[in-house]
């Protein structure tokens, strides 16, 4: 069993199992008994915990992430280090990744969900490179793809910021081999770029159900992202659009001069595309043959071959013992040779003494009278914690300091500091350096991330979620209400009420008007009464005359009602129309042949004129149809949409909100009957159809 299953880490995170492993931590879901709330924790690995540059790196990812606040991006709840354990409390995402879903689906994605995924990829990116953070391992295996289709990046494991030294040789380069950009796999400078010929190739695969570049190691693979060009997406899909063609090359141009500038302005292109399919992307200059002459240099560099030759050639002394292995006995005469190898060895003896005494001779003087005066022992200083310090402190105090300066860094939120304390240092505290005056970056705490409920009264619905849901984090639940002051679709009352302090995942609730409570009449039962005093009755009964039809009738006295359009008992909105049927009468007899025929009478369209129909005909009338349309512009992205007439569902699936404002079935009936449209779950519309 896990040893961490079960533990409780800083007296608020139960861990309940193990949901992921990854190179340098392995993830968890737990349990928040603060918030009561699931959550992800990240744990870096025992065997890398005591690795000052792994721990580096697990503590630059928080520290990005923490900056970054996105849809579409994972959400960093804490950082912390409990009993020896560093560690990060993430948002946990119910979802598989992207790699997975197009493993699942086993065929290149239709072009209008892979431009959906990379949409929402790239407006993340937007987002970490307009912080100044680069994620540097864009691929499939760390987006997340949720339920309702949203995407969320995530594992910031190897992010680095922008104004942090970026020149990294091509063996350490640490992104994914098939999705790294030509200038990772050189180990040249990276910038924002890199994500983008990274979400270039994400998008390449979705589209071609293939990746760009194969080989049979991985050293293979990136020499062709530096020297190779990839085949089209469609010579190998020829349903992908030309223009999302050339988004794709665009975002995988191997020169940086010809790729993307930014991650908006291949959005741009993007939502361009997404409104005129057949828009033109901007041209990239032609390639020329200069970036290939560069590559023999630069693979040469990157693979260190002659270090590898020379620790598999043979050490010299084995050369210079060979000459004296013993010749065979046909070589030489045994009366001639001997003295003379006596002498020889006698000679060499005596140049190997003279200059085994030469070397410690010169040993002894370097390191007795020149090391010290050559090479004077470098000192080694202390970084020291200046964590819990305030700015005032540290200028007012240089013992604190010591042999080094401070210079004040970012503000950032912190549960542990509070605000204006120093919660976070670069060097960390206890590192080593070997020269005095380094500057200390100070990372100044803001307090706690506080957040309020803000007063969405009388606000529009979509504005409400917008800012709770899509802004502030939130989960909004929505209910719906009648009411006579507020108008439909506007916020009633919500819940925590304003000024209550929130936090990212709370649960709030806002009830929405849905008007004016509609009004019901009871109808009454009008067979057999004069049609005068119906008519009297109808107005005080919140009712309203419809169309009135006269047939003959031996049942019913001349003048009164023999059928209306509604049963007795039923109720009905205020102002509902009834049509009547009312008596003429016994039909008069048929004329004798002598006499002239009179001229035709009013008759009601059934076989026999003396017995009016059931009050069940008018249900039995032919079916009209009609459209329900549900409103989607308030959304962004996939959402679920059910439409619901009477008591059958007529539609319940994803549409994407992005590509459709609207969604409308036809549904075909009679009489009236009530539509509901459900978004997300949330009823958000209701009202009658007149058949």
């Amino acid at each position: 069993m896990d040893q961490y299953i079960g533990k409780m880490l800083d007296n608020r995170y139960e861990i309940l199992e193990c949901i992921g492993t990854g190179g340098m931590a392995v993830v968890y879901k737990a349990r928040c008994h603060r918030l009561n709330r699931l959550v992800a924790i990240k744990i870096l690995k025992p065997e890398l915990a005591s690795d000052a540059d792994f721990r580096r790196r697990f503590h630059d990812e928080s520290q990005a992430v923490a900056m970054l606040s996105h849809a579409n991006i994972v959400s960093v709840y804490d950082v912390s280090r409990s009993d020896g354990l560093d560690y990060i409390v993430m948002e946990l995402v119910d979802g598989l990744t992207l790699k997975q879903y197009m493993q699942r689906r086993g065929t290149p994605l239709n072009w209008r969900e892979s431009v959906h995924f990379i949409t929402q990829i790239v407006r993340a990116l937007s987002h970490a490179h307009s912080r100044g953070i680069i994620h540097r391992d864009i691929k499939p295996h760390n987006i997340m793809v949720l339920r309702d289709g949203s995407v969320k990046v995530t594992d910031f494991g190897i992010a680095q910021l922008a104004s942090a030294a970026q020149n990294t040789m091509t063996q350490e380069t640490i992104g994914s081999v098939h999705y790294i950009s030509p200038e990772q796999a050189k180990g040249s400078h990276v910038d924002c770029r890199t994500d983008l010929y990274s979400a270039g190739v994400v998008l390449y695969e979705m589209l071609t159900g293939r990746l760009p570049f194969e080989g049979d190691t991985p050293v293979a693979v990136a020499i062709q992202h530096i020297k190779s060009i990839p085949v089209p997406p469609r010579d190998l899909n020829p349903d992908v659009p030309r223009a999302l063609e050339a988004i794709t090359l665009k975002a995988m141009a191997p020169e940086l001069s010809q790729r993307y500038a930014s991650a908006d302005e291949m959005l741009e292109d993007l939502k361009e595309f997404r409104k005129n399919p057949d828009f033109q992307v901007a041209e990239t200059p032609e390639e020329t043959d200069e970036p290939t002459q560069v590559v023999p240099r630069v693979i040469t560099t990157s693979v260190r071959v002659p270090v590898e030759r020379r620790e598999a050639e043979p050490p010299a002394p084995e050369h210079r013992v060979r000459p004296r292995r013993e010749p065979e006995e046909d070589e030489y005469d045994y009366d001639d040779e001997p003295p003379r190898r006596g002498g020889a060895i006698a000679a060499s003896a005596a140049v190997l003494l003279i200059l085994a005494f030469i070397g410690v001779m010169v040993y002894v003087i370097f390191n007795f009278f020149v090391k010290d005066l050559l090479f004077p022992e470098t000192q080694e200083f202390e970084v020291p914690d200046l964590r819990g310090r305030t700015v005032e402190e540290l200028q007012q105090d240089p013992a604190i300091l010591g042999d080094f300066f401070f210079k004040v860094g970012d503000t950032r939120y912190s549960e542990d500091y509070p605000e204006g304390q120093v919660c976070a240092q670069t060097p960390e505290a206890g590192t080593k350096v070997r020269e005095a005056g380094k500057t200390i970056t100070v990372t100044v705490s803001g307090g706690e991330d506080s957040m309020y409920m803000i007063d969405v009264y009388n606000w529009d619905a979509r504005m409400a979620l917008q800012k709770l849901q899509n802004e502030m984090g939130l989960k909004v639940n929505q209910e719906k209400v009648p009411s006579e002051t507020i108008s439909e679709n506007y916020v009633v009352s919500f819940s925590p009420m304003d000024g209550t302090k929130v936090e990212r995942g709370d649960e709030v609730t806002i009830v929405v008007s849905t008007g004016p409570e509609t009004k019901q009449a009871t109808v009454i039962n009008f067979l057999n009464v004069p049609i005068e005093q119906v008519r009297t009755q109808l107005p005080q009964l919140g009712l309203k005359e419809g169309k009135v039809s006269e047939y003959h009738s031996d049942e019913y006295p001349e003048g009164r009602v023999m059928w209306q359009s509604i049963d007795p008992g039923d109720e009905v909105d205020k102002d509902t129309a009834i049509d009547l049927w009312v008596s003429l009468g016994p039909e008069e007899p048929e004329p004798t042949p002598s006499e002239e025929e009179p001229p035709p009478v009013n008759e009601p369209p059934v076989e026999s004129s003396s017995q009016p129909p059931e009050p069940t005909l008018n249900v039995e009338a032919t079916a009209t149809t009609q459209t329900v349309t549900a409103d989607l512009s308030g959304y962004e992205g996939m959402v679920n949409v059910r439409i619901v007439v009477g008591d059958t569902t007529l539609f319940d699936s994803g549409v994407d909100a992005d590509m459709n404002t609207t969604k409308s079935v036809s549904v075909t009936g009679t009489g009236i009957q009530t539509a509901y449209i459900y978004i997300n779950g949330a009823l958000v519309k209701s009202y009658p159809i007149h058949f």
